[in-house]
């Protein structure tokens, strides 16, 4: 394009001068300069050819006298490109005072000044020198706000002083925030308790590409789970669990979060349901012992239906360690606890640790067994210490056999088989 548009420049510049020149051949035309008392006269075309050549003459004396003006200028710029890349190249390998007398004298160029400043900072925060590096901020000046607003919350993130981050970043005249804005925003968020507004970010974050899709997934989840502990009352809870997609819904720690933060806020049943949708749709031990843990309600009849559903999950589960001791947890609440003695030994079979010593204590001690809840205490503590436990005296052989029988396992082709 630009050679078409080169080309037809000079077919017209072809045509106009043949024009002129035929009007000059039929009329040259008269000149006649008077100065001073003295008569100059002379044709219009070489009154035309005097005032070119008088033209290019003076063009060709300028260029000759910016001679070495233009070489000292290239200099000079040649110099400020070799000291920024030797500046970064030291901030890249961790020398920071030599990165940043570097790029202190590149930033003397005005061409790569910006940049300069802003390696220099770096180098500055990083061998602990804030004030230097406040400097090499303060000295981008209003032309290169954006970066100065990034460079500004970036070292505030930095010092752990997330709400000079935050206020940087929301001034009006930051606005609109390239990705990186948008990205710190999030971690100042985050790291002042409000996660719930950093998880309203995503969705910008998504679309400006400000993070790989691997670590917004990551990152969605942790804040999700964030989001829901620090919900303050029951309607910002609910609001924010329905409004997470359905996969985070039956993820545990989201679920785990959300079944937690709505037992403190005595919404027991929500917290229940919500762990039996998930363990409905994915199978997971620290969500089995959670439901176990979760306040004991009132209501019995509510508590049988928490016992039948962990007793449904039993069948498909008869090895989980964490649900043997849910339903124990379940029948001694119920003020069954031969049953919940019966779990409990199934479950340390099954290689539980403290938490089914120290529910057999619990139970041994409501029934006026302290001898034998005393032995399960220390065992809890010797197992979360990662100690050999003592077994309890009372124990026949038949109740042996019966705890190694229920380790049994079935293959893929239904055949039992048992641990060793």
């Amino acid at each position: 394009m630009n050679l078409f548009r080169n080309l037809l420049f000079w077919i017209v510049l072809a045509l106009v001068g043949a024009l002129v020149a035929q009007l000059l051949v039929q009329d040259p035309g008269y000149v006649l300069v008077r100065y001073r008392g003295t008569d100059y006269s002379t044709t219009l075309a070489a009154a035309v050819l005097i005032v070119l050549a008088v033209l290019a003459a003076l063009w060709l004396a300028w260029r000759v006298l910016n001679l070495p003006f233009n070489a000292w200028r290239r200099r000079r710029d040649n110099q400020g490109r070799t000291r920024l890349s030797e500046g970064l190249e030291a901030l890249h390998q961790g020398h920071w005072n030599r990165a940043e007398k570097a790029l202190t004298q590149a930033a003397e160029h005005a061409d790569v000044a910006a940049i300069a400043h802003l390696g220099a900072a770096r180098a500055a925060a990083a061998r602990g020198d804030s004030a230097a590096a406040n400097r090499s901020i303060d000295a981008l000046g209003l032309d290169h706000g954006s970066s100065r607003t990034l460079a500004v919350a970036e070292l505030a993130l930095a010092q752990d002083r997330p709400v000079e981050a935050l206020a940087a970043l929301d001034a009006a005249s930051a606005a609109p925030l390239p990705p990186r804005g948008l990205a710190l925003r999030a971690k100042a968020l985050v790291a002042l308790g409000r996660a719930g507004e950093a998880y309203g970010l995503l969705g910008a974050l998504r679309q400006q590409q400000a993070w790989p899709s691997e670590r917004l997934t990551r990152l969605e989840a942790q804040w999700a789970e964030a989001s829901l502990r620090q919900a303050g009352d029951a309607n910002v809870l609910a609001d924010r669990w329905e409004a997470l997609p359905k996969p985070l819904r039956s993820d545990p720690a989201a679920v785990a979060a959300y079944a937690e933060r709505a037992a403190a806020l005595r919404w027991e049943e929500a917290a229940a349901k919500s762990i039996e949708q998930a363990l409905d749709t994915r199978w997971d031990e620290s969500l089995a012992d959670l439901y176990g843990r979760l306040p004991t309600p009132q209501d019995a009849g509510r508590l049988d239906a928490r016992r039948s559903s962990a007793e449904r999950w039993l069948q498909a589960h008869p090895a989980s360690p964490a649900l043997l001791v849910t339903l124990a947890r379940l029948a001694r609440a119920q003020g069954q606890w031969p049953q919940a003695e019966t779990y409990l030994h199934r479950a340390l079979a099954q290689g539980a640790h403290s938490d089914a010593w120290e529910e057999l204590g619990h139970g041994f001690a409501q029934a006026g067994d302290e001898s034998r809840a005393r032995l399960s205490y220390a065992n809890a503590l010797r197992a979360a210490r990662g100690e050999a436990t003592n077994e309890l005296p009372g124990r026949d052989l038949r109740q042996k056999i019966f705890d190694e029988a229920v380790t049994e396992e079935r293959d893929e082709h239904g055949v039992p088989r048992l641990r060793g």
